[in-house]
């Protein structure tokens, strides 16, 4: 039987990444292989609040809520849509409660974990950089810790995290295809505080 091989879009860039960041000020890595869980189900349904509890996180209400228990995050995405973010193979177990917890009631559960890869952006000038293609309003106050967003980043569809307001962590969740793009992008734009020398 032939063995899984799987390679991340940013496999061959993270020696550019590493090079690019400035230690103390700015980091940039890919976060990849993260599981990632598409649910959509009426949020005023029983079945949603079973969901939830089979999570150990119920799904967030509120535009750009980000709930979290331990490695599973639940992301907001719109009315009825949330993505779970779990470990890296967790895929299956976390399809397998959402779908027993569903007890046959009607709902999308859809691994979406090859459909797009993480750029993690860390660091003091975080904020800054990620401002220079983001037309959000990421102050702390607009876009505090376990906020998220789809937006545009340097022109490419994002999702955007924010993990820590206080010490500025943010994920950038992208398409898989435009990873290299928004990677170039990010190297370009850590440019001004040194990174790559610069």
């Amino acid at each position: 039987m032939a063995e899984m091989y799987a390679e991340s879009p940013l496999a061959t860039y993270g020696d550019v990444l590493s090079r690019h960041s400035v230690p103390g000020c700015l980091d940039i890595a890919e976060v990849p292989f993260r599981a990632q869980v598409d649910v959509r189900v009426d949020p005023k349904s029983p079945a949603a609040e079973r969901i939830g509890t089979a999570l150990g996180v119920m799904l967030p209400n509120q535009p750009g809520e980000v709930g979290r228990a331990g490695d599973v995050s639940v992301l907001w995405l719109g009315p009825d849509e949330w993505l779970v973010l779990g470990p890296e193979g967790a895929q299956d177990g976390i399809q397998d409660r959402v779908n027993s917890a569903l007890s046959g009631d009607h709902a999308a559960v859809v691994d979406v974990s090859a459909n797009r890869t993480i750029l993690g952006v860390t660091g003091p000038r975080a904020r800054e950089v990620l401002s220079k293609g983001c037309a959000l309003d990421l102050h702390p106050r607009g876009f505090a810790t376990d906020r998220c967003a789809q937006t545009l980043l340097a022109r490419a569809g994002v999702v955007l995290v924010c993990r820590d307001a206080e010490r500025p962590s943010f994920w950038v969740i992208v398409r898989s295809s435009f990873a290299r793009y928004l990677a170039d992008w990010l190297v370009d734009a850590a440019a001004e505080y040194g990174g790559g020398g610069g």
